[in-house]
């Protein structure tokens, strides 16, 4: 297992809005993620940045690289995009995090 963190924006004033639409997450959005290889997923948010952290595990050999070319992915994004930070085709602007410390 890999642990992949990663940084993203969230819009001021869309938390409750965030939150909801992942408590109402997709199953389809889900059963692609564990198809990828991806599980353990987390999401933080920094009330006074509005960043968003990310945290998952994904296995050793995953597709994980290969969800944006997915139908279910795009549509997320799509769906995601007028409360966060995108880029070209409504992608989440994404910055990755290093590991600097780890307790196991």
């Amino acid at each position: 297992m890999e642990t992949v963190a990663f940084r993203m924006q969230l819009d001021p004033g869309k938390r409750d809005e965030y939150e909801r639409r992942h408590r109402e997450i997709w199953p389809e959005l889900a059963s692609a993620l564990r198809d990828a290889g991806v599980n353990d997923y987390w999401i933080f948010l920094d009330e006074s940045t509005h960043a968003l952290f990310a945290v998952l595990k994904r296995r050793d050999v995953h597709t994980m690289d290969r969800l944006p070319e997915t139908a279910i992915m795009r549509k997320w994004w799509d769906y995601m995009a007028d409360i966060m930070a995108t880029g070209e085709g409504n992608v989440p602007v994404t910055q990755p995090l290093v590991p600097v410390f780890h307790l196991p």
